[in-house]
């Protein structure tokens, strides 16, 4: 459960300490600089964080959080259904997690003669396996030029290995998120843009805390990439 509660107040450090005159926030004349590099490394800062943290606590302060502590928990939602989720473009998108058969590193597709389909890229490499490749960018027309690096991590391009009833394809994406537990009766339909309808292979929105996806309806997925490989 997230505490909505404020942050204990912060300690009224003297004006005249050190850090704030001779230290990093100062002029940085302190000799013990030199060897400490940051104040934080000495001990006078180090002193002065533990009386911050012996402080006296106002009794409202304390009397807010026991009545916030107090409060029952939510009941969790109940899930039942599960998705792996990943990235083409800027677009997250999900499949049913029994689907979902792989994981593999990227590797080099192989062009077919004759075919000139934008869905299938060619052929693939996966543990040994020869397997088509199959663009879902072009399969469900997402731009993915230009799109910038996420912040704040590092994304990996990956293939993801579906196995369909008859066969199996490999979709380069590119970055995974992993499995999200779902319930089925919180999925959103998609939600249409100025200028762009949803893709008629969504079977609706699906999210956590930490993201949300385009759930991809495993019937109709099927039977699209089955077209781009007849």
């Amino acid at each position: 459960m997230k505490r909505t509660m404020g942050q204990r107040p912060v300690f009224d450090l003297a004006r005249d300490d050190c850090w704030r005159r001779i230290g990093v926030a100062g002029d940085r004349s302190c000799a013990e600089l030199e060897r400490q590099v940051h104040c934080r490394n000495c001990g006078v800062y180090a002193a002065a964080a533990q009386r911050n943290l012996q402080r006296p606590v106002e009794q409202d302060y304390r009397d807010a959080w026991a009545r916030e502590l107090a409060l029952p928990e939510p009941a969790p939602t109940p899930t039942d259904a599960a998705a792996m989720v990943f990235r083409i473009g800027a677009e997250w998108l999900a499949v049913p997690v029994a689907l979902a058969s792989s994981v593999a590193p990227p590797a080099p597709v192989h062009r077919l003669p004759h075919r000139a389909n934008g869905a299938l890229l060619g052929v693939v490499n996966v543990g040994g396996r020869v397997l088509p490749a199959v663009s879902l960018a072009a399969l469900l027309g997402i731009d993915t030029a230009g799109v910038p690096a996420p912040d704040g991590r590092h994304a990996f391009e990956r293939l993801l290995v579906l196995a369909l009833a008859s066969h199996c394809v490999a979709l380069p994406v590119a970055e995974m998120h992993g499995i999200l537990r779902h319930a089925s009766k919180a999925m959103r339909a998609p939600a249409a843009t100025l200028g762009h309808q949803p893709s008629p292979l969504l079977a609706g929105v699906i999210a956590d805390a930490a993201i949300e996806a385009g759930l991809l309806d495993a019937a109709l997925l099927e039977r699209a990439i089955a077209g781009v490989l007849r």
